[in-house]
């Protein structure tokens, strides 16, 4: 189910995801703040459409203004332990790596994922991009459903 909010006009292109972050100290008194800060803060977000005729309207955080779009949580791929990577179970990430030049650390701590939250399995895409893990985590790489509670 879409949602209308306010977000950069860089960032407003059918399509773009992004992290929303939350609320900035230079939004306290903006008249747009209830459009703006209706979103799950930590969570990840495609533009899905751009409302038609909106205007833009200045805004202290975004230096081009902000304009109205249409957003959907959206899905993560994430790298889960493989004994539990079936679709439709519900599993959480193996947890933090320091292994930051490892071609899977983006999917080991993606960017909108907790630690300490579960996820629902979507679609097991297969091996991780990595060829041996340095943590020796046996790991296979999924897609995580959308959240429903957006």
């Amino acid at each position: 189910m879409s949602t209308v909010t306010l977000i950069g006009t860089r960032l407003a292109e059918e399509g773009t995801e992004f992290v929303y972050h939350g609320e900035s100290t230079d939004c306290e008194g903006c008249p747009y703040r209830s459009q703006c800060l209706n979103l799950t803060e930590g969570r990840k977000y495609r533009v899905t459409a751009l409302r038609e005729n909106a205007s833009t309207l200045d805004c202290a955080v975004h230096d081009t203004g902000v304009t109205a779009v249409e957003v959907e949580p959206t899905s993560l791929t994430a790298n889960v332990a493989s004994s539990r990577s079936y679709a439709g179970s519900k599993v959480s990430l193996e947890g933090p790596c320091p292994h930051t030049s490892c071609p899977s650390h983006e999917y080991c701590e993606p960017v909108g994922a907790d630690f300490d939250e579960e996820y629902r399995i979507d679609e097991v895409l297969g091996d991780p991009p990595h060829e041996y893990c340095m943590l020796d985590r046996d790991l296979m790489l999924v897609r995580f459903e959308p959240p429903g509670d957006a």
